[in-house]
């Protein structure tokens, strides 16, 4: 029988059992949550440690199965490939608050593989995997610090936060904040928000923690019921001797190079402290051991006291002597410099450029058709506005094969899209698919933020008229001992060599987005209180830079933008625009070179190359859609002639009938005499009876003329060839001497016996 512990969490009930699934794993939970969700989680380790790395081999893996959702895969291919994007960024959130809980020097690999087998399609499922993970390496053999757990935070229309929202409750809220923690710190935070204060977003982190402490107390409570005694695994440290050694004969050398301020230059100088002048020095002693590690290449202590020389150095300079590698105050912000419409041909471009931090963004306007379609376990809606970031390995003097994006491109890109969209306009107010790329030219810190800061130049410069100007920055933790510096706008050493990256987003008002990732054990709410204060001056700061660049929306879109058109029909006219086998629709597009969309709401979007094109196809729609109304006149084309009167086309798809008795102001014999087939006259409706048929006059027109009054036109321009020069075909409903359904006129049978006056033989009649 498996051990299970329970609580209640956001008004749901948790469930965590081990014990039952996957016993050949070091470690596995069953995590269910509500009604709908349950998540396994399994943690395995590696017999023996991988040689030659000095990194610790983590693995996570988020697995999406469509059965979770009861759907199968759309498209050609039915079995699950590669993740999503969804997929990737829930990976992410479980890989950043464990891996600072391991212990320093594990080099065994570790996989974490966390499967959805059922979900709720309203009620994501990625928090509950980050508790099962926490789970199944609490019950594990596998040493772990501290047991980690995450919520999601949102709030209702009254502002209180709910803890583990519906994806409807936290869009109607306004904010969705991931925060993961240990018992007694929080590990990571990510999320966004339409424009909230610090003080809100740190009461949410607030909020979420005790959430968190919750969870993590019942997973302390199966571990101890169901929990495996921890294996001793061999861990990879340095050698005491050789550290003591450089640490004494390497030093002086160190602190010259950490203070070089140029990026490029202080690689180059720290790049000196090779293996070969380590034996230079070394040549005056004989010292064997040391000699030996040294010269060995397959041993990477060498390599790792360095780094660990140039920590302890960094925490040396900004901690006691307030002093940056690049000669910066804590506080201070690299030079910043921005262009916009940088290149021509695209419809919106700018370039940020903050310090060695450079940034191109690219802004392209499509059509609604053009947005993603998301097919996931999740009812996310379409996306309209899409963010990618590239990372080439020019931007940090390298060279390596471009391959795919990895998953910090992914998730660069989509904290960059969670900062803007809360500031994008309203579809029905800019009915624009928009997609922007974000190309890193330079990097040394930060870029993630200058991706958030040319998206708005690119936008801006594309005509998108966005509420706000958005700005990001990265702020940086450098702990030494009981004392700490938090540092405005890190560099690339200040991140890697540091204990925080917390980057923020937003505008003059509010965040948009954050995220934050630590290398220690958790931090208190205080060191975040006091790195938002200073990233809100230095966002401020910055939104002035851009604001002095470009202030307000181009008023004109790029001369290669799509030119959109919206109109409303009524839904039931949609069929009137397609026609049969879109023959119809598929005319419009060919004839005016526009793409066209229609929603089943009865909205229709008109993208054209040129204004010109658009407008010729709007005007089509409406005359396919127009309404006949009894009292207006319309420029009609004989379509065919019967006995009894003649039919007429008076916008595409819509026909009536002229009676015999209305064609003319004097008495009629025959039809043929008046009009025949492909003749344009004047007709005005004088009744739509009760099924939908339309009478026509143009003895009314005429007489009216005849009068002195020129013939009044009923709503736009007449259509001068009628419905089949225009592309459309008579209705498929009306059959010849039929009823005519409701847009054409009754047949001989229906209306014959309606004439008041006898006709004789040959009249027609």
């Amino acid at each position: 029988m498996p051990e299970s512990v329970s609580l209640e969490i956001g008004g749901r009930q948790l469930v965590i059992e081990t014990g039952e699934l996957a016993k050949q794993a070091n470690g596995s939970a069953l995590v269910r949550y509500g009604d709908q969700i349950v998540v396994l989680c399994a943690a395995t380790a590696s017999e023996k440690p991988r040689e030659g790395i000095d990194f610790f081999p983590l693995t996570c893996d988020y697995e999406e199965k469509m059965y979770a959702a009861g759907k199968i895969p759309g498209g050609y291919i039915k079995r699950e490939g590669r993740p999503t994007e969804h997929g990737v960024l829930s990976a992410r959130q479980i890989d950043r608050p464990i891996r600072p809980l391991f212990p320093d020097g594990f080099r065994n690999d570790i996989q974490i593989i966390a499967t959805v087998l059922s979900t709720d399609p309203g009620l994501d499922s990625d928090v509950i995997a980050v508790c099962a993970a926490g789970a199944a390496l609490a019950v594990s053999d596998i040493p772990f610090h501290k047991n980690v757990a995450a919520v999601r935070v949102g709030r209702d229309e009254d502002g209180k936060y709910i803890t583990n929202p519906t994806l409807e409750q936290y869009e109607a809220g306004g904010m969705e904040i991931v925060v993961a923690g240990t018992s007694d710190a929080v590990m990571m935070v990510e999320g966004g928000a339409k424009e909230i204060s610090e003080e809100v977003f740190l009461e949410a982190v607030a909020f979420a923690h005790e959430e968190i402490k919750k969870i993590v107390k019942a997973i302390d409570q199966l571990a101890k019921k169901a929990g495996k005694k921890k294996r001793e695994f061999p861990l990879l440290l340095t050698d005491a001797t050789l550290d003591k050694w450089m640490r004494k004969n390497l030093a002086k050398e160190v602190t010259k190079a950490m203070r070089v301020t140029d990026k490029q230059e202080r690689n180059a100088a720290l790049g000196e402290l090779s293996r070969e002048a380590a034996l230079a020095k070394l040549a005056k002693k004989d010292d064997a051991t040391v000699r030996a590690l040294i010269e060995d290449p397959k041993n990477k202590d060498f390599d790792k006291i360095v780094k660990a020389m140039e920590e302890d150095e960094l925490r040396t300079m900004v901690v006691d002597e307030k002093v940056r590698p690049d000669g910066r105050k804590p506080d201070e912000i690299r030079p910043i410099w921005c262009k916009t419409h940088y290149v021509p041909r695209v419809h919106g471009s700018g370039v940020f450029t903050r310090g060695q931090t450079q940034v191109f963004t690219a802004a392209t306007l499509g059509s609604i058709s053009d947005e993603q379609r998301l097919d996931g376990i999740l009812a996310i809606p379409n996306k309209r506005y899409m963010h990618y970031y590239n990372f080439p390995p020019y931007s940090v003097g390298e060279t390596r094969p471009m391959r795919a994006p990895g998953r910090r491109e992914i998730g660069h890109g989509q904290l960059a899209e969670r900062a803007l969209v809360p500031v994008l306009p309203a579809e029905e107010d800019f009915p624009y698919t928009l997609r922007v790329i974000s190309e890193v030219l330079e990097s040394n810190g930060s870029s993630s933020m200058a991706s958030v800061c040319g998206s708005t130049l690119a936008l801006l410069d594309a005509g998108v008229p966005i509420k706000a100007h958005v700005a990001g920055v990265a702020m940086g933790l450098v702990l030494k001992g009981d004392k700490y510096a938090i540092l405005t706008d890190i560099q690339g050493l200040e991140d890697s060599l540091g204990e925080m990256d917390f980057k923020v987003a937003g505008t003059v008002d509010g965040i948009t987005a954050i995220q934050m990732d630590i290398k220690v054990a958790g931090i208190t709410i205080e060191i975040m209180r006091e790195a938002l204060v200073e990233a809100k001056k230095s966002r401020l700061f910055i939104i002035e830079k851009l604001k002095e660049t470009i202030t307000e929306p181009r008023a004109e879109l790029s001369e290669f933008a799509p030119r959109m058109i919206v109109l409303q029909i009524s839904p039931d006219m949609i069929k009137n625009v397609i026609g049969p086998g879109g023959k119809v629709i598929n005319k419009i597009v060919a004839d005016c070179g526009v793409k066209i969309d229609i929603e089943n709401d009865g909205r229709v979007f008109i993208a054209g190359a040129n204004a010109a094109g658009a407008e010729k196809a709007k005007q089509m729609v409406e005359s396919l859609t127009k309404e006949v109304k009894p009292g207006e006149t319309y420029l009609g084309t004989v379509t065919r002639l019967m006995n009894f009167g003649a039919f007429v086309a008076i916008l595409p798809g819509k026909e009536g009938l002229v009676h015999i008795s209305q064609l003319a102001p004097d008495r009629v014999e025959r039809v043929e005499d008046v009009v025949k087939p492909g003749d344009q006259i004047m007709v005005k409706v004088i009744e739509i009876d009760s099924q939908g048929r339309i009478n026509l006059s143009r003895k009314a027109v005429l007489g009216a003329a005849a009068g002195g009054g020129a013939p009044a036109q009923g709503g736009d321009e007449p259509v001068p060839a009628g419905s089949r020069s225009n592309g459309a075909p008579p209705r498929r409903d009306f059959q010849p001497g039929g009823s005519g359904g409701a847009g054409g006129g009754g047949g001989g049978a229906d209306r014959g016996p309606r004439r008041r006056r006898p006709r004789p033989t040959g009249s027609g009649e």
